[in-house]
């Protein structure tokens, strides 16, 4: 954790090959300067399209936030303008101690928040369920509950968009609850040894009809999800290519010092996912069976087409504009 906060005011996306604002962070000085829809030409100089936008979030957002940043922008109606952004910045105490109960549960506390924002979510309608899954970090419990509700109605919509992966044992348990046998996911191919990754058939499984959504932030877990129901063909995949990035890896926890400790860690690739087809999808993603994206005004405007499409196959007639509003996005706490 860095010594302070930083927060951009803005997120924004890849929609195709292009990248986007979604969302602004009211109060911040992107407010005034920004708009929603507006489509990124270049970040501090760097072009932001699909072949670099791995690599710019991450140094960023990540290795080295900055105060402030210049952005070359486009708006819906075709306009371009430049303008500089200037970056929300908290400081934090320098030193935790994570012996004294206020810095321990200070800590707790953001961990506690940090996963609200970002939790699981599920709206039922007549006939269909929407689960709305930001990552792939559910225990079992959580997963037959859902899968529980899912099997009172015809068909589930199961909105991976943005999700980039998470645990492989959600994973497995997960594509066992959809399938009446077990079903290999892929062979995990690594640096000394091959091994079959089985999702085991469990309980009763959800039989109805299945729709997945994926766009460029479906990562890792979320990427052989959909291509495991494209496979078996359980469902149907709508929405972008995937961002490709399904290598396993492993993290390392490490610490240094004596009396004051620094932790900090690191992840080792070790083994490709290798899918039944023979095929990887690193760096190639998962491709829709039907690809459908939002357009810079549906993104102005709060709609979202592919959630409705998505609806509309089930048999519900679902408005783009209540589609977008049915899972609020919720800021990270200051």
């Amino acid at each position: 954790m860095r010594g302070a906060w930083f927060d951009s005011g803005y997120r924004y996306e890849l929609v195709g090959n292009d990248c986007f604002i979604d969302r602004i962070r009211p109060g911040t000085d992107a407010e005034s300067k920004l708009h929603i829809g507006d489509q990124i030409l270049t970040l501090n100089g760097f072009r932001v399209d699909r072949g670099d936008f791995h690599d710019i979030s991450y140094y960023f957002n990540s290795l080295a936030p900055q105060a402030s940043v210049q952005l070359n922008l486009r708006s819906p109606s075709g306009d371009e303008r430049q303008i500089v952004v200037n970056t929300l910045v908290k400081p934090h105490k320098q030193i935790l101690d994570i012996t004294d109960q206020s810095d321990y549960w200070d800590l707790v506390h953001r961990s506690q928040y940090a996963y609200l924002t970002s939790r699981p979510r599920t709206a039922e309608n007549g006939d269909i369920i929407i689960w709305q899954l930001p990552r792939f970090d559910l225990d079992i419990d959580r997963i037959e509950k859902t899968i529980g509700a899912a099997r009172k109605h015809k068909t589930l919509i199961l909105d991976l968009r943005g999700n980039p992966g998470g645990s492989i044992d959600t994973l497995k348990f997960m594509v066992g609850s959809l399938f009446d046998h077990d079903i290999k996911i892929c062979d995990l191919v690594g640096r000394k040894d091959n091994k079959p990754l089985i999702a085991k058939h469990h309980g009763t499984p959800f039989t109805g009809k299945l729709i997945v959504l994926v766009d460029s932030g479906s990562a890792s877990c979320s990427e052989l999800f959909a291509r495991v129901v494209q496979l078996e063909h359980r469902g149907k995949v709508i929405g972008d290519k995937t961002a490709g990035a399904v290598m396993e890896s492993r993290h390392y926890s490490e610490s240094q010092g004596a009396d004051a400790r620094v932790f900090y860690g690191f992840s080792v690739t070790e083994a490709n996912a290798i899918m039944s087809d023979g095929k990887s999808l690193e760096k190639t993603g998962v491709t829709p069976d039907e690809q459908l994206l939002p357009t810079a005004a549906d993104l102005a405007a709060g709609r979202d087409p592919v959630l409705a499409h998505a609806a509309e196959l089930g048999g519900m007639k679902l408005d783009s504009v209540a589609a977008g509003g049915l899972f609020p996005f919720e800021w990270p706490r200051v």
